[in-house]
């Protein structure tokens, strides 16, 4: 089965720390969901399997949508794929944006599992990030979601932040518990080039996120939620069992998806597409029946190297047999460089899957990076 991303790139400001394709001018979103929708009818032969098993709006932000936005899209959706009651719909929602009303409206067009961006639980960290949303509403937009019926929620955290002391990364930590959120995301900060952040880190005006504070949150984060329960199932992710993100974990595991919007990418297991990065001219090739976007084939060596980037990450890890699918020659290369890992307590071995340990988390990039195979 086949997963959807719908990219929508408007936000109302700036996030200081955000790499993400995304516009602050608003004018043009009726005519960019109109090219979204005619981008979905121009794939409909991407993947094969029109059966799908996710529908994830990201962003941006995605929650800026109206309901007649929303509907449109959906109808060209429904011309094209199907979908069951048990089909995971994603949408990402800034807590500003949730009201009541919106919350229905989500409901109305079978949206099921909400990504709300809190980051933080407090003012400090929030204004620093120059997010539009505050602590208060960082809490009631999530227990609003819940009383309106919204049971399958995701929150986004972030660690690591120079506003951000050991104790008050403990205190999100405890409240986002208190909230009986079944997953939560946590990414570190990290400077981004071309970023707001990054232009205010090189000239001075803040300072840069701290490693060890970092890795100090890192380590509080997965010894507080794993023992509350939650299984560390990606990096970023945890999840109470069995709720895991359908859409994301297909990702990591080397599922087909498609993508739509601009920016968005797409993957049919063989080769890996892209649109473009701009608004104007994704929405002028679309007036043109044409999909502004780049392809690259895959070679076997870079399937590998994906598999080893994204298997590792997650608890299932990488399997031999899976490696063995990408050329015979990849296997001993594998075996090879993993012994240094086991050895230095990075990576366990259990019969033919490896995964790592938790210590290795921490270098799971630099692993990886350590395995890939190089021409």
């Amino acid at each position: 089965m086949s997963g959807i991303y719908i990219h929508i790139p408007f936000c109302k400001q700036a996030c200081h720390y955000c790499n993400f394709h995304f516009s602050t001018t608003l004018k043009s979103k009726g005519d960019l969901v109109s090219a979204i929708c005619k981008e979905i009818i121009i794939q409909k032969n991407y993947v094969k399997e029109k059966s799908l098993t996710s529908i994830y709006f990201g962003g941006g932000t995605p929650s800026l949508l109206t309901d007649d936005e929303l509907g449109q899209i959906f109808s060209a959706l429904n011309e094209v794929f199907t979908w069951t009651a048990q089909t995971e719909i994603t949408l990402e929602a800034n807590p500003d944006d949730i009201t009541f009303e919106k919350l229905n409206s989500f409901k109305k067009w079978g949206i099921n599992r909400l990504s709300i961006g809190i980051q933080s639980f407090f003012n400090e960290d929030l204004i620093w990030m120059n997010r539009a949303h505050n602590a208060q509403e960082a809490q009631t937009c999530i227990k609003l979601a819940q009383d309106v019926g919204f049971d399958n929620i995701t929150i986004d955290l972030i660690y690591g932040s120079p506003t951000t002391s050991h104790e008050m990364w403990a205190e999100n930590i405890k409240t986002a518990l208190s909230l009986d959120i079944p997953h939560i995301s946590s990414y570190c900060l990290t400077v981004e080039e071309g970023t707001a952040l990054h232009h205010h880190v090189k000239k001075g005006k803040k300072m840069s996120p701290d490693s060890d504070l970092a890795s100090r949150q890192f380590t509080t984060l997965i010894e507080n939620l794993t023992a509350s329960g939650y299984e560390h199932y990606e990096i970023s992710n945890f999840a109470k069992p069995e709720k895991y993100a359908i859409h994301n974990t297909n990702y990591w595991k080397g599922a087909q998806y498609l993508g739509i919007g601009p920016s968005a990418h797409s993957f049919d297991g063989r080769s890996r597409s892209w649109n473009i990065a701009n608004n104007q001219k994704y929405m002028q090739s679309l007036l043109e029946n044409i999909i502004p976007s780049e392809r690259e084939e895959l070679s076997p060596s870079t399937r590998y190297n994906e598999y080893i980037m994204t298997g590792l990450r997650t608890m299932w890890g990488v399997k031999l047999d899976e490696i063995n699918g990408f050329g015979s020659e990849f296997v001993p290369y594998f075996l090879e460089g993993i012994q240094d890992e086991i050895k230095k307590g990075f990576v366990t071995q259990v019969e033919h899957k490896y995964t790592l340990t938790q210590v290795g988390k921490h270098f799971a990039d630099g692993i990886a990076s350590n395995l890939f195979w190089v021409e």
